[in-house]
């Protein structure tokens, strides 16, 4: 039987403000969409932590035997926050500034992007779309919502009309618990704003000016798409006009989702997610991150130790052990004080993992086990409450301590099943990974390239440069790249 048939998980749910009992759609079946990177530069903390949230909740709905599609978006295309000036452009700005394509832009920081992720041991989603490989689908959209009424085309762009959509007994703001006549009183004096019937509708496309450079062919003239639009069409495409989850960034709420309800309404007639779900902000040394205050910092920074906030490196496993000992909806405050309790925490928690394996069994059993382990599935089951279940684990590190001391007992069946439930909490639902063995891994990757670099550099001398070949072209395949310079040959992975 699949595990979640036995569990009552509850998710919170910011469109009604309440943790609702998880039903999905279809039985055993979920669709999740969370919405991705805007690739103009590197991913900062901030992204890790939602990512990281929701690598944790994909990670337990795996667990409980869920067949999970998991869509997570690249925005590579248009991001405009608001409808002003197309000048204002990410892509465009950071083009400019790095005297690059926006395509090159793109390239580099989509790499960054999986590099990051893949150091805090990230699962990759089922599918990763991108905003530019979709645009045939937005523009349909477009058309589509012109058609229905609930659009209109302005000097080469297009408009979503808030007003048509509520005049049909629809309410924009519905998740944000805005209402209109909040929205115009606070719409800022932007360019852009005359083309619009009302200020309070949002672009699906916008109008390229000539110095634009990312821009395609549409029958309202050359332009590129709203990012509103961008993630309604991707999310429809792969998990169909209504799936189960939709999560984010709580900035994410208003505009973009609100945006996203809207379009998926109008053009569907059907509410478009069941569960909405949003992370709280991260903060350093109890201040915003921001590059203009200087409060900033980059994920491989704080990896790396190369930053003037942390007095040492850490390892990405006690990063990842920091950021989930507080709740996904809670803001998070990282310093040098709270990454050096993370790693004694952490630390903690291998050493017992290792201990595990010196517990000999009895005939009887003094630990109720089944309660433990009941009570972390109660926590995961409460909206994903990763600091109750860390909670329950270092009590299952108190077990083990006493249990090595003879002090408690267990019989095998307990003691098998303890650590399977301890170990899989760990592993595999919290996404940790045991340190040491990571750096013995490295170890003996980085012994045998350099052997193999001595193996080419033996080639060489011998003239043997088909095998010296062979060996540069089989490490690329590997994703290790050789650097040959005039103090020998390095490597990059």
């Amino acid at each position: 039987m699949s595990l979640y048939k036995n569990q009552s998980l509850k998710i919170y749910n910011s469109l009604s403000g309440e943790k609702e009992l998880f039903t999905p759609i279809h039985d055993g079946t979920i669709g999740m969409y969370v919405c991705g990177p805007t690739v103009y530069s590197n991913v900062h903390l901030g992204n890790v932590r939602t990512f990281m949230s929701f690598d944790v909740i994909y990670r337990y709905l795996l667990h409980l035997d869920y067949k999970v599609r998991y869509v997570r978006n690249i925005t590579d295309a248009g991001h405009l926050t608001d409808d002003g000036n197309v000048e204002n452009d990410r892509f465009v700005k950071q083009s400019r500034l790095e005297k690059l394509e926006p395509m090159e832009i793109v390239q580099k920081y989509s790499v960054d992007f999986r590099k990051v992720l893949d150091r805090f041991n990230f699962l990759p989603p089922t599918i990763e779309p991108t905003a530019t490989g979709h645009i045939i689908e937005q523009i349909e959209l477009t058309e589509k919502l012109i058609n229905l009424g609930f659009a209109y085309e302005s000097s080469g762009s297009v408009y979503f009309d808030v007003a048509a959509y509520n005049a049909k007994g629809l309410n924009y703001g519905e998740l944000s618990n805005r209402n209109i006549e909040d929205l115009v009183s606070n719409t800022r004096d932007l360019d852009g704003q005359s083309e619009k019937r009302n200020p309070q509708d949002f672009a699906l496309w916008k109008n390229a000016s000539p110095a634009h450079i990312m821009r395609w062919n549409s029958p309202w003239g050359e332009g590129f798409p709203g990012w509103h639009l961008e993630c309604t069409a991707m999310s429809t495409k792969y998990l169909g006009e209504h799936f189960d989850i939709h999560g984010g960034g709580m900035d994410l709420k208003f505009p973009h989702h609100e945006c996203e309800i809207a379009q998926g309404k109008a053009c569907n007639g059907v509410t478009p997610v069941n569960y909405w779900m949003h992370t709280n902000m991260l903060t350093m040394n109890g201040l915003r991150m921001s590059k203009s205050t200087g409060n900033y910092i980059l994920p491989m920074e704080l990896v790396s130790g190369e930053n003037d906030f942390f007095e040492k490196s850490f390892n990405p496993n006690i990063v990842r052990f920091c950021f989930l000992q507080a709740h996904y909806r809670s803001v998070l405050d990282i310093s040098n004080d709270a990454m050096m309790a993370s790693e004694k925490g952490y630390n903690r928690l291998m050493e017992a993992v290792a201990n595990l394996k010196e517990i000999t069994t009895q005939s009887q059993s003094s630990l109720d086990i089944a309660k433990w382990k009941t009570a972390c599935y109660d926590a995961m089951n409460d909206d994903f409450n990763s600091p109750i279940l860390i909670a329950n684990l270092f009590e299952g590190v108190r077990y083990i301590n006493i249990l090595k001391e003879g002090t408690a007992k267990l019989t095998s069946a307990d003691l098998a099943d303890f650590k399977t439930t301890f170990e899989t909490f760990i592993f595999d639902v919290l996404g940790l990974q045991n340190a040491k063995d990571t750096a013995e891994n490295t170890d003996k990757v980085e012994g045998l390239v350099n052997m193999l670099i001595e193996m080419r550099k033996v080639a060489r001398a011998n003239k043997d440069f088909a095998m010296s070949d062979l060996i540069r072209d089989q490490l690329i395949e590997l994703g290790i790249q050789l650097k040959d310079g005039k103090d020998g040959t390095t490597f990059s992975v």
